[in-house]
């Protein structure tokens, strides 16, 4: 098949490069303790030997990410030096020169090169030259939703982090499976893991797929397993690309000896269940359910205050603590929630497989099942969620309504984030233009299909809009602010936290009740 019109390339390099311009002009916006974070990798990286990465501990930001990012670090390094020797001092602490800054927001626009031709390979399967507007064009909704996508413009470009360049390489990796060539998707997700294992949420997904859709290459008439068509040598190939794509990340190590303390810094289990700011997910409900029992057990005189952990889990700190009326969770307890969330998407992927389209299906329900259940989860997972629901919402009306209430909730949840005050009309003019752009163009791109919110979902997503105004503009200027100034992060997860588990209770009913009709076939003749 033909490659797509020069007019479609026209607007594609447009959108890219408006978004890099974007990013350039928020290079001296406000940044997070995340790019100290970066920074002193980039220093212990370069500073110290191998055997020292690990271990070094002058900074309270140790290296905690596998040993392939850790390798991208000593390699931007050495470009680092040219901008300013001096960041890459370990024990220069908060350094931060105007050349440092310069260098690492550069850092992050160039390697989101990944990213857009990531994007560019996932439109590939969705261009439509039969529609002349352009905003009815599944392709070019889908290219604004990723490249403008509001939550990684402000994690990766102000807040600080390089999630373009791992969000890339996880859709480059998608869009192979989608185009039939399972081996360099599968090692690409193979990168991906050692550069940063959050990712080990959707590898179920990953795994059952490959087993299923590429090990065993036949199906019977009613698509169950024809056992006899298991193919030992795919097997033995996919095998062989991960294992020695793990043994050249973490060989070094084992040779050092080093493996378990390598692994103490990516597996820290005695951070606390949730994160410092909680992620709007089933532990904030959870959390609040216990501190609204406890209180209720003073006012009843059936608790002792005295022996009550003071601000025990809304503190705002990273720390173990104990729930007071609840029961305590434990990591193997989410392990197992996590476990029991996915385990029907991943039965119904195996049994109903509707190849790479159903694996992209599946591998959304892992990331959302991880970051509603997991431990220590951190807010910004639920781009992992959002960013490849997008390939699935300019697809199908149903897909278009649960991802317009995933991505506003998650996204408003990312809100918090971003907390001075000059920062607040810039998050606030992203967030509404992606919203708006979403809702318009997916309502016009199925407006055939009837609405895409039901009333009571767009009374809930309204709701935002005053929330927004309470916890940005109205609690700060109360005193209740310097006594309970966890409050609007409270609020904000638990408010967000009804919107992503309703979108994941939604998914579940999508999946088993309506049959997909992807384009699979499209991608592949691309």
């Amino acid at each position: 098949m033909a490659a797509p019109v020069t007019n479609e390339w026209k607007w594609f390099s447009a959108l890219a490069l408006g978004v890099s311009l974007l990013k350039c002009l928020l290079i001296n916006a406000y940044h997070s303790t995340d790019f100290e974070v970066h920074r002193n990798w980039l220093a212990l990286t370069h500073s110290l030997p191998l055997s020292k990465w690990y271990f070094e501990d002058t900074s309270e930001w140790t290296l905690d990410y596998p040993p392939f990012f850790a390798w991208f670090e000593f390699g931007l390094s050495h470009l680092a030096a040219c901008f300013d020797s001096e960041m890459l001092a370990v024990q220069n602490l908060n350094y931060a020169s105007p050349a440092t800054v310069l260098f690492q927001r550069l850092s992050v626009i160039v390697t989101d090169v990944v990213f857009i031709y990531a994007v560019k390979e996932c439109c590939r399967g969705v261009w439509d030259e039969k529609r002349k507007d352009l905003l009815e064009q599944p392709s070019f909704i889908l290219a604004t939703l990723l490249l403008w996508n509001f939550g990684l413009l402000i994690v990766d470009h102000i807040h600080f982090q390089y999630n373009g360049l791992l969000f890339g390489i996880l859709l480059l990796s998608i869009a192979r499976h989608f185009q039939g060539r399972h081996l360099e998707g599968a090692f690409l997700f193979s990168i991906l893991l050692n550069l940063k294992h959050i990712y080990l949420y959707i590898t179920p997904a990953y795994g059952i797929f490959l087993l299923r859709c590429f090990c065993f290459t036949c199906s019977n008439a009613d698509r169950s397993v024809q056992w006899r068509s298991f193919s030992v040598l795919r097997f033995t190939v996919l095998g062989l690309i991960v294992l020695s794509t793990f043994a050249l990340s973490f060989g070094p190590f084992i040779a050092l000896g080093q493996l378990p303390q390598v692994f103490s810094r990516l597996f820290p289990f005695k951070r606390g269940l949730c994160h410092a700011y909680w992620a709007p997910n089933i532990w904030a409900l959870y959390n609040v359910a216990d501190k609204a029992l406890t209180v209720l057990g003073v006012k009843l005189k059936l608790l002792d205050i005295t022996k009550i952990p003071k601000a025990s889990m809304t503190g705002g700190l990273v720390q173990e603590s104990q729930h007071s009326v609840l029961p305590s969770v434990t990591p193997l307890a989410t392990l197992i929630c996590t476990l029991l969330s996915i385990l029907p998407a991943l039965v119904h992927m195996w049994f109903r497989p509707n190849g790479a389209r159903g694996f992209l299906r599946c591998l959304v329900m892992c990331a959302l099942g991880s970051f509603i259940f997991g431990w220590h989860v951190h807010e910004k997972a639920i781009l992992m969620a959002i960013l490849p629901y997008s390939l699935l919402a300019v697809e199908q009306k149903e897909d278009a309504g649960i991802f317009f209430i995933l991505t506003t909730t998650g996204h408003y949840s990312l809100f918090p984030l971003l907390f001075t005050a000059q920062e607040l009309p810039v998050k606030i003019l992203l967030m509404l233009s992606f919203t708006v752009f979403s809702f318009t163009s997916l309502k016009q791109l199925f407006r055939c299909g009837g609405r895409l919110l039901s009333t009571s979902e767009a009374v809930y997503l309204l709701g935002l809009v005053p929330l927004g105004l309470v916890c940005e503009c109205v609690y700060p200027l109360t005193t209740w602010q310097k006594s309970f100034p966890f409050i609007p992060l409270l609020v904000t997860s638990v408010y967000c936290a009804l919107g992503v588990i309703y979108a994941f209770i939604r998914l579940y009913i999508l999946l088993f009740t309506f049959t997909d009709c992807g384009t699979e076939a499209k991608m592949k003749s691309q």
